[in-house]
């Protein structure tokens, strides 16, 4: 799934480590669409794609997610994880992520 539009926040990178001894790292950021009634999404990067997909304020942005819901405590919370982030126009639209513009600084 694909979702377009301008990168409006940048949250601060967070990182740990987990119970098996290895660490992690987590970028979040909020991406505004743009159509006639602009939503506000939070995504985040998870470990490589931190570095692989740099981000920041202001950026027109193309991104690839997951979406995935879990039930904890008789709550569901919902995660919007990217693990693609591309400029509109850089992505060659072929669907192979081999030859895409991964790691390019924006």
């Amino acid at each position: 799934m694909e979702i377009s539009g301008k990168i409006t926040q940048v949250l601060p990178l967070q990182r740990g480590t987990n119970k098996n001894g290895n660490e992690w790292r987590k970028q979040e950021f909020v991406l505004e669409t743009e159509s006639q009634y602009p939503k506000k999404v939070l995504i985040m990067l998870w470990g490589d794609k931190v570095e692989q997909f740099p981000v920041s304020e202001g950026q027109k942005v193309t991104v690839s997610i997951d979406l995935e819901s879990r039930e904890y405590n008789g709550r569901w919370y919902t995660e919007v994880r990217a693990w693609k982030v591309a400029k509109p126009g850089s992505d060659t639209g072929n669907g192979n992520n081999s030859n895409d513009e991964e790691g390019m600084p924006f």
